[in-house]
């Protein structure tokens, strides 16, 4: 019996420790009204859910099924003016636009995860083979998941082409002690100019942010609007649905020429939804920020949640009629597949 009480509490010991190490610095501020001196919180104080439902969800789950696809598509000839947007996959896309390229959570791991050898396995390749990549000018990050902040990708991003990185309030600090320094952190609204013509704009997004077990929602997490005289740009980053939010992002970033909005990782919704939005969800996001075409993102790479890949393209397909969006104006990409605006 004391054996195995002192193998638990060996145990327990062991994973609070990594749950430590691997936890991000806090970030600490000023209080606002998405932060209360230690933790940030969504619009309207929407949580994510907490450990029990996390259990439960655990538990009771009833995954949909996956196909992996093992091709990797060529790259393709590299754009110079206008806007082109290549779907890596996941939330990664390169966006090359006025001259500028722009990688956006880039991720080329094969799991998301603080371990190589455990967490959700990548079950479609990259759609540009990272060493293909043109020189990347600035790279955009939502958050520090470990879906959306790689940090081995970053580490190869940063050795090789050295960009400026964007990112929300408190996640420099991570960078920088990983010795990836010199990012930009911005709080919602909060505007970083590129150069002449060329503006970054953190925006709200209803989301969580934590890498361990003791630094849950200690850093912000946004999405992105991109300035420019030609029509704006706007990538969500990841969000629950949240109708006024959105509208506001509308309104203040008006006019958006192009979305990438979430779409994957919505089932099951009761445990999902503040957090992640379904497709008929993403298709109200189109409509609520009012652009004028939309990418669909964060969906079909990495097994997340329990829908099946199928079922997100027919929950797709039915969200695009439910609410009378045409399909060409919210388009799904494959992997590598670039669309020119």
């Amino acid at each position: 019996m004391l054996i195995t009480l002192s193998l638990i509490a060996l145990v327990i010991v062991s994973v609070s420790i990594t749950g430590y190490i691997i936890s991000a610095p806090a970030y600490s501020g000023t209080v606002t009204d998405h932060f209360d001196g230690k933790k940030f919180f969504s619009p309207g104080g929407a949580p994510a859910r907490g450990l029990p439902d996390v259990l439960k969800w655990m538990i009771n789950r009833q995954r949909g099924p996956w196909e992996p696809v093992n091709i990797i598509p060529p790259a393709g000839e590299r754009h110079g003016t206008g806007v082109r947007i290549t779907f890596v996959n996941h939330s990664t896309f390169l966006i090359e636009v006025d001259g500028l390229n722009i990688l956006t959570d880039p991720v080329w791991s094969e799991r998301v995860s603080p371990f190589s050898f455990i967490g959700p396995k990548r079950l479609r390749p990259p759609g540009i083979r990272f060493d293909e990549l043109p020189k990347i000018d600035v790279v955009l990050l939502s958050h520090n998941h470990y879906d959306h902040l790689d940090l081995e990708t970053m580490k190869r991003i940063f050795r090789t082409h050295n960009p400026r990185i964007v990112t929300p309030l408190g996640v420099k600090a991570f960078l920088d002690a990983q010795g990836i320094t010199g990012a930009t952190d911005l709080d919602w609204w909060d505007e970083y100019t590129v150069r002449e013509g060329l503006k970054v704009v953190a925006t709200p997004a209803q989301h969580f942010s934590g890498r361990g077990m003791f630094d849950r929602d200690a850093t912000l997490w946004c999405g992105f609007l991109l300035i420019r005289k030609a029509g704006n740009i706007y990538f969500a980053g990841d969000s629950g649905y949240h109708e006024s939010m959105f509208k506001e992002i509308g309104v203040r970033g008006a006019p958006i020429q192009l979305s990438m909005i979430p779409l994957g990782a919505y089932k099951p919704q009761w445990f999902m939804s503040p957090v992640h939005c379904s497709p008929a969800e993403a298709t109200r996001i189109h409509l609520d920020v009012r652009s004028h075409r939309s990418v669909g993102m964060h969906f079909g790479t990495f097994p997340l949640a329990d829908e099946g890949s199928h079922e997100l393209l027919q929950d797709f397909e039915e969200g695009l009629k439910k609410y009378a969006v045409p399909p060409e104006d919210f388009i799904l990409l494959a992997e590598g597949e670039p669309a020119v605006f």
